[in-house]
C-alpha cells in the first residue's frame, strides 16, 4: 500500500514538475532577452528605460526625460524591436484594421509620423496570426496599445 501511494505521488510530481521547469526556465530566458535589449538601446547610458510594460511576450519601454521609445515583440523566433527617438516624431496614433465580414480588429499597429521627411513608420503590435489561441490576447493588447498611446503622446508633445 505505502509503495503504490509513493509511486503515484512521484508521478504526479513528474507531470506537474516537467511543465512548471519549462514555464519557469522560458520565463528567465525572456527576462534576460529584455535586459541584454534595453541595454543595447539605451545607447551607452543615453536612455534610462525607467517605465515600461511586459505583457504576452510584447514590451513597451519609455524614457520620458530623454524622450526615447521601444517596442519588443517577443513572440517571433526573431524578436522584432523598433527603437523610436520621439524628438524627431509629430505624432503617435494607433492604426487598427478590421475584417471586412465579422468585424472584428485583425491587426493593431503603433503609427509614427516624423517631423522632417514626412515619413511614417509602422511596429505591428498585435496580429491575428500571431494570436495562439485566436483573439484571446486583443482584449489585453487593445488596452494597452491605447493607454501607451497617450504615454507616448504626451512625451512628444512636452
Amino acid at each position: 500500500m505505502d509503495t503504490s501511494v509513493t509511486i503515484i505521488g512521484l508521478i504526479i510530481i513528474v507531470i506537474i514538475g516537467i511543465p512548471l521547469h519549462f514555464v519557469f526556465r522560458s520565463n528567465v530566458v525572456n527576462k534576460k532577452k529584455i535586459k541584454q535589449l534595453f541595454n543595447q538601446y539605451s545607447q551607452d547610458n543615453r536612455y534610462n528605460f525607467s517605465q515600461h510594460e511586459i505583457q504576452n511576450k510584447k514590451v513597451i519601454a519609455i524614457d520620458e526625460i530623454a524622450k526615447g521609445l521601444l517596442l519588443l515583440d517577443l513572440n517571433e523566433k526573431i524578436e522584432k524591436v523598433l527603437f523610436v527617438d520621439l524628438k524627431k516624431v509629430t505624432s503617435c496614433k494607433l492604426v487598427i484594421t478590421k475584417t471586412n465580414n465579422t468585424n472584428e480588429i485583425s491587426k493593431i499597429d503603433f503609427e509614427f509620423q516624423y517631423k522632417n521627411s514626412n515619413q511614417t513608420k509602422l511596429f505591428a503590435f498585435y496580429r491575428i496570426e500571431k494570436d495562439q489561441i485566436g483573439q484571446v490576447c486583443l482584449y489585453e493588447d487593445h488596452l494597452l496599445a491605447l493607454k501607451w498611446e497617450t504615454i507616448i503622446q504626451n512625451c512628444i508633445s512636452r
